[in-house]
């Protein structure tokens, strides 16, 4: 997706976005101090999305090498990257109403998996301010970390369904239920979700949650089909992978619960323009096939 295409497209969400949004937001009693913005909060989102989409890792090399070099043309009311970053707080709220537009369609098939942010490292966890009272310590398969947990539920496409930040102490099956509201179908995780609550409680409401057994548990019987969509859960792996290496979700140099948001949901907007997602490939021959198999 080229610059202006996605422009194009935050531009219509947000002059919609903010015609839907007249006389609901609080209005200041006073005038508002200080030079009005430059840039408009559609230029903004767009920045912010367009670096989760670039090569960058640091976002300060990505807007004073790039976005100040060679983006002129396309923005040419840009400021300094002091001012910008001072500018980022204000597109968080359309941010996150622009990823709730751009949530995929159920097809009832769904997996689910939690993926550990850490804002520090785990030696300077006692010294750390930015998230105190906020973060909290949680253990992973591959050890502890310090910070917060992204809940995720993809589809069969690699459409993202659904998204839930947690402290990282917080069980990965506590906000599952508030996940599913709006799915149906067969939902597939890992050991972690094992809870015969928790199956109960989404089979009232018309999901069938699977999970691989541990180790000291008896093997039970399964459909075929169902055998071979618990094997491919490994989908929603890849796609907290792209999140963090792609898009650049989780990194420890933070000065801001607030960027910190920010940073996460323009990544998880990036990895929803992705023109190729990891998926099943499933034609809808098959895919009508399923519930006769299952």
């Amino acid at each position: 997706m080229s610059i202006l295409e996605l422009f194009y497209d935050v531009d219509n969400f947000y002059q919609m976005f903010e015609q839907s949004q007249q006389g609901k937001l609080l209005t200041r009693t006073s005038a508002k101090r200080g030079p009005k913005p430059r840039l408009s909060i559609s230029e903004i989102m767009t920045i912010l999305i367009l670096f989760h989409q670039s090569q960058y890792r640091h976002f300060k090399a990505f807007y004073t090498q790039y976005v100040l070099v060679h983006l002129r043309s396309e923005f040419p009311r840009l400021v300094s990257y002091n001012r910008f970053v001072e500018l980022i707080p204000s597109a968080l709220y359309p941010l996150c109403a622009y990823l709730y537009s751009r949530l995929a369609t159920p097809t009832g098939i769904a997996f689910v998996d939690s993926t550990p942010l850490p804002v520090c490292h785990n030696r300077r966890i006692t010294r750390h301010k930015v998230f105190a009272g906020l973060a909290q310590r949680g253990k992973t398969s591959v050890g502890w970390f310090y910070g917060f947990k992204l809940h995720l539920i993809v589809n069969d496409q690699g459409g993202l369904l659904a998204f839930y930040l947690t402290p990282g102490n917080v069980d990965d099956r506590q906000p599952v239920p508030h996940m599913c509201k709006k799915l149906w179908g067969k939902l597939f995780g890992d050991r972690g979700y094992i809870s015969q609550a928790l199956f109960e409680q989404l089979f009232e409401h018309g999901i069938q949650l699977f999970t691989s057994l541990r180790k000291n548990m008896k093997n039970r019987l399964l459909p075929l089909m169902d055998k071979i969509l618990l094997r491919k859960r490994s989908i929603i792996e890849t796609i907290n992978d792209q999140l963090k290496n792609i898009s650049q979700i989780s990194h420890t140099r933070h000065r801001s619960p607030i960027n910190f948001l920010v940073n996460l949901v323009a990544g998880l907007i990036a990895y929803t323009h992705q023109p190729r997602k990891p998926s099943l490939a499933m034609s809808e021959q098959e895919r009508s096939l399923l519930p006769v198999l299952c």
